[in-house]
């Protein structure tokens, strides 16, 4: 058994971040000396920064994106085109789109996909605001961007079916051949997407 070389303030440090996305035991615990070593500059900031994130953010009662207002900054914008309505799964899916800025429209973040061995159904998602926004007939197209995964197609095809008799125009992503790639090294799957999905020049 290895022997403890810190005191249980550093362990429970080294174990929370641990539990960040993308950071290891190992990870964290560079992490966590890196932040312990640069207390004043680093550590203070951060746990400041954190408590006040921790009492300001909010989870967006329209569209689901995390903010610190509510509605948040993306649902209040005016110079967005509030009747196009980009659905993603995740907040992270939404900061990527942003990053991108190739659309000024809105967003619906689901929360996840639809996964029956996982016990994710229909009410556990925001699907059901997303049917509502659509209801009230102000949105005129839905870009589904969920990822190519079965998950991700089940919940657009549930979604699709959910909005069935609504007075709007639902696209999805292009999926296929990426910018820059080559045609050797794409899957199967990707090439047969492109070859569905082509498009007249």
């Amino acid at each position: 058994m290895a022997k403890r070389v810190t005191g249980p303030e550093i362990e429970k440090l080294i174990q929370l971040l641990a539990k960040v996305p993308g950071l290891g035991p190992r990870s964290a615990r560079r992490a966590a000396l890196h932040l312990v070593k640069k207390k004043d500059q680093l550590l203070g900031p951060l746990a400041e920064a954190m408590g006040e994130a921790h009492r300001k953010v909010r989870i967006c009662s329209c569209c689901g994106n995390v903010d610190t207002s509510d509605p948040c900054t993306v649902c209040t914008d005016v110079r967005r085109d509030q009747s196009v309505i980009i659905v993603v799964e995740d907040v992270s899916d939404l900061w990527a789109l942003e990053r991108a800025g190739a659309m000024n429209a809105a967003y619906h973040v689901l929360g996840g996909t639809l996964s029956p061995l996982d016990g994710v159904g229909p009410d556990d998602l925001n699907i059901r605001g997303l049917v509502d926004r659509v209801a009230k007939g102000e949105v005129r197209e839905l870009i589904i961007a969920v990822n190519a995964t079965v998950e991700g197609q089940t919940t657009a095809h549930y979604i699709t079916d959910q909005l069935s008799g609504l007075d709007v125009k639902i696209t999805r992503l292009a999926h296929g051949v990426p910018v820059g790639g080559e045609l050797d090294y794409l899957d199967e799957g990707t090439l047969t997407a492109a070859l569905r999905a082509r498009t007249a020049i």
